[in-house]
């Protein structure tokens, strides 16, 4: 991946369109290269075994990956008993995730305004969903993620640890134009909670030697609404 200095502020419109346009380019290598490092690392695979034992005893309904990428997350849920489908901003990355999962539903949409009921769903998963989300949006993002949660129902997300901006015009083989955001994880909880959540667990996990010295540390937030 290709670093640069980072680009002024973008409004909400324009870091849409720019996320959507630059996972659509590499949508395909982007599971290629994926796909097995999630197999490789065991700590993320048991945040999403406690998540899914939460939202099986809540059955409160089924559970949204949000912005699931190329749906591997999805089916890791799916093989855990748990009744879920993805939802992207990309339409590469939902076609990809349809083609690898034709038994699983992906829909195109918005963490911004979310196109589900209020309460409708038994648990949200946002698994590095969030990293590319400007950190003013993100309030937003997080209430939409509580309004559609059922009272009770597991949240879990996964995000970058730390208290950078990286602009990247290369990754995955393609060029591109995408911002990743590193949130401190006191700021994180501060967001979780300032929603009307309440967090039940947390893990800052040290990079494997793949994640070091660009990634850092990864954070992990399992709550309820």
């Amino acid at each position: 991946m290709t670093e640069t200095t980072p680009r002024p502020h973008l409004d909400q419109h324009t870091y849409l369109h720019a996320t959507r346009a630059a996972y659509d380019t590499v949508a395909v290598d982007y599971a290629r290269l994926v796909r097995p490092r999630f197999a490789a690392l065991p700590l993320d695979r048991a945040m999403l075994g406690a998540f899914a034992e939460l939202a099986r005893a809540a059955d409160a309904g089924p559970v949204g990956d949000l912005g699931c990428g190329p749906g591997h997350v999805t089916d890791h849920l799916r093989s855990l008993g748990v009744d879920a489908f993805g939802v992207d901003l990309s339409p590469g990355m939902v076609a990809v995730a349809r083609s690898s999962f034709p038994e699983l539903r992906f829909d195109v949409g918005s963490m911004t305004a979310l196109d589900l009921p209020d309460g409708s769903l038994g648990g949200v998963v946002a698994w590095y969903s969030t990293v590319h989300t400007p950190p003013e949006v993100l309030p937003t993002v997080l209430a939409e993620f509580r309004r559609v949660l059922a009272p009770g129902a597991p949240f879990l997300c996964a995000f970058k640890a730390g208290d950078r901006l990286r602009h990247l015009d290369h990754a995955y083989g393609h060029d591109l134009s995408l911002d990743v955001y590193w949130t401190p994880p006191e700021r994180m909880e501060d967001l979780v909670t300032g929603a009307g959540l309440t967090i039940e667990a947390r893990l800052l996990r040290e990079p494997d030697a793949q994640e070091r010295p660009a990634q850092g540390p990864q954070g992990y937030l399992l709550a309820r609404r």
